[in-house]
């Protein structure tokens, strides 16, 4: 028997409450993206809440216009000397495209500072004395470590309950892991917490088949379940959310009845490794003051981050239902990065979509290496591409293009930026063969080509550095001038010297991320999909054999690049040092980015500090010890299909929480049950089920209770006979 149902009836507990509560579909339709009609927006509820934020949408994209035109002004005339050729045509156009991305960072950080300063970084919620609608918290999980969201769930289950508004939300575990025995281990802490928590509704449901991925999961549960919820409030696995902020999005969205979408800053937290921990301070000297730029320029025209966020029930599913784009993946086929699409669809049908920065009680957490940085990127990037199939749909407003465009640049970015450096590098080679006596004796940052203004190109140079590190000036500054969060990040000299360090080992990852973001763009461009892949969580160091095996191409290619450039002028050596040094220290620095040791290292002298980590959440602290007793629970210590054939009582508590599939389409075979049937009908003991049964259909087996029935019935060795 299971030692997990021994201490009450879990068949009572699922008789009472069930895994999930009575259905209550949704209708969810397929939003048209080529058809859309004015009419069918909705009208508003209270317009006077609506004011288009010109002022600062002018700073920011009129800014950006200015700067862009004066950068790349200053570019041709930095070429026009002698006419300007063909490739400086090319050299100049990708100069300005770049130089208006960085322009528009700038800008909207000048916006975001005023805001931060006006209003400080962080606000307490306030709470309402009551709520009259009720929000189910949902948290899709896919293969991940059941100790550690059930221990989450719980510590922020707990903190809802103490603002005293616990009648108003249900949580529930969406699960789309594929593993069976993470599954079964699911389902085992799922009863745990049940018995823990008995104030507050918790619920789990898993699905056989992850149609659409972490979007398809949600749609699935609004259309079952939406209808007993007005809000519905997106949890990551990794996210930790306190109860106070939890009741102020839904008191919020209450008072607020045209809002769609009300979107949290979630702070990185709770890593150790060295990169992990140059993520946290970045986003939390930067980040607040880039999302209030965002927020404030955006109004409530805004973006969706996909989690720890509240969204009107009715407005998803009115709004939000995802088509299948045309054709194959990585273009076609399900919506991946899905967050975009649907803030942009429940704009179009006249809801808010905004954000609250300075919101506190919101947190993430971030890859704890390069390698899983990169992974994670390779999948954003694939849906973010895919985002040039949407922007052009009709009726989105202006700025939800704006925010696909600038998701799609986020990654388009890279291989432009590494175009640009070769196209500098041909008309480097250009003139050095050409007239290589314009290679003076005297040094500069750049070489004088003969078509060059060096000059010009140096001070240029100088004003491009000044408007890309401005946003990190901006947002050093802001903190410094905040007495909490500068004390919280280590006082004002660890701060600066935490800055700076965080700049110098920015640059040296900037090189490897560049080309790792391009290579994905143009494994995209060549058809590759990206699949689906569990996030790595913790803190574990990577082998080094790993390592090398991902970067040496890098290395090689940093090798190359000091050859072709040493051999054109030492000059250009020089000028492409920053890149080829990164690139010459890809192994050694991601090696160095998976360290825990080094990131405690930095820790303990101070630096990189974010006040999370100087007092840490009292929410957070518990969410680990939490998950740290489900493990000691022993999870995850039998299999799923041992358990399930010899605990007769968690069979039927199994059984009870599964949910009862659709009834079959005569004529429609499935051919996996049918396999996984023929051979749970020919094995004679569990010992043949192990063997021959795979994963996925492992899973079919424990989701069909006449499959289930004939799995019980083998016996646990030798034959059905004896």
């Amino acid at each position: 028997m299971d030692a997990l149902t021994d201490q009450t009836s879990l068949q009572q507990i699922a008789r009472d409450k069930g895994a999930m509560p009575q259905p209550a579909p949704l209708a969810m339709p397929v939003a048209p993206l080529r058809a859309w009609r004015k009419q069918d927006q909705r009208p508003l509820a209270a317009p006077d809440r609506w004011r288009t934020p010109w002022f600062s949408r002018v700073i920011t994209f009129g800014g950006m216009a200015a700067i862009s035109g004066f950068g790349g002004y200053q570019m041709y005339k930095v070429v026009e000397a002698g006419g300007v050729t063909l490739l400086e045509w090319l050299f100049m156009i990708l100069f300005v495209v770049n130089f208006s991305w960085i322009a528009l960072a700038f800008t909207s950080g000048i916006v975001g500072m005023g805001n931060l300063l006006r209003h400080g970084i962080t606000r307490k919620p306030v709470l309402p004395d009551r709520l009259t609608a009720r929000t189910a918290v949902v948290m899709p999980i896919y293969n991940e470590s059941p100790g550690r969201v059930f221990g989450t769930v719980q510590a922020i289950a707990e903190d809802v309950i103490k603002t005293g508004h616990a009648a108003s939300f249900d949580f529930f575990f969406l699960s789309d892991t594929t593993d069976p025995d993470i599954w079964i281990a699911e389902e085992r802490a799922f009863v745990a917490l049940r018995e823990r928590l008995s104030e507050i509704g918790i619920h789990y449901r898993h699905r056989q088949k992850n149609t659409a991925r972490k979007a398809g999961n949600i749609a699935d549960f609004v259309t079952t379940w939406g209808g007993n919820y007005a809000h519905m409030l997106v949890l990551d696995a990794d996210s930790v959310m306190t109860g106070e902020t939890i009741v102020a999005l839904a008191d919020a969205m209450e008072k607020d009845p045209d809002a769609g979408i009300i979107q949290t800053l979630p702070r990185l937290i709770n890593r150790n490794t060295l990169i992990a921990r140059l993520q946290q301070f970045a986003a939390g000297v930067y980040g607040p003051l880039c999302a209030a730029g965002l927020a404030v320029w955006s109004g409530r025209d805004g973006n969706y981050w996909g989690h720890n966020a509240i969204i009107r029930m009715e407005a998803f599913a009115g709004s939000a239902g995802l088509p299948d784009l045309r054709g194959r993946p990585p273009f076609g086929g399900h919506i991946l990065s899905h967050d975009f699409v649907e803030a942009g669809l429940i704009r179009r049908r006249g809801y808010a979509v905004y954000m609250l920065p300075q919101l506190g009680g919101s947190y993430e957490e971030s890859p704890p290496s390069l390698m899983d940085l990169a992974i994670r990127d390779r999948r954003w990037c694939q849906g973010n591409l895919q985002h040039s199939r949407v922007i052009l749909s009709k009726g989105l407003h202006w700025a939800t293009r704006q925010h696909l465009a600038t998701g799609i640049m986020s990654y388009m970015s890279s291989p432009l930026w590494l175009i640009q450096l070769l196209v500098g590098l041909l008309l480097a080679l250009q003139a050095a063969f050409i007239r290589p006596e314009y290679f003076t004796n005297q040094f500069t940052l750049f070489p004088a080509w003969p078509v060059f203004d060096a000059e010009r190109a140096f001070n240029l140079f100088i004003f491009t550095m000044v408007i890309l590190l401005a946003p990190k000036v901006f947002g050093w500054f802001v903190t410094l001038l905040n007495g909490p969060a500068r004390r919280g990040s280590g006082g004002a000299i660890r701060l600066t010297i935490s800055a700076v360090l965080e700049i110098i080992l920015s640059g040296l990852l900037a090189p490897v991320m560049m080309l790792v973001q391009a290579g994905s763009v143009f494994s995209i461009l060549s058809g590759r999909d990206t699949g689906w892949k569990t996030q790595r969580r913790d803190d574990g160091s990577i082998p080094l054999r790993s390592i090398i095996a991902r970067h040496w191409r890098h290395t090689l290619l940093g090798v190359v690049a000091a050859i072709a450039a040493f051999s054109i002028s030492p000059y250009i050596f020089a000028w492409m040092s920053p890149t080829i040094i990164g690139l010459w220290l890809a192994v050694p620095t991601s090696w160095a980015s998976a360290s825990a040791s080094l990131g405690w290292g930095l820790r303990r002298l101070g630096l990189l500090l974010i006040p999370e980590e100087t007092k840490p959440p009292e929410l957070a602290e518990r969410a680990h010890r939490l998950g740290l007793e489900f493990d000691a629970l022993g999870l995850e210590d039998r299999k799923a299909l041992d358990l399930v054939h010899g605990d007769d009582r968690f069979r039927e508590l199994h059984q009870q929480i599964i949910q009862v599939p659709p009834p079959r389409v005569r004529g429609r075979i499935d051919t996996d049950r049918v396999i996984a049937e023929a051979k749970l009908t020919d094995a004679q003991s569990l010992d043949d089920a192990r063997q021959w049964l795979s994963g996925r259909e492992t899973v079919l087996v424990l989701h069909d209770r006449a499959l289930i029935a004939l799995l019980a019935a083998l016996p646990e060795s030798g034959s059905k006979a004896a």
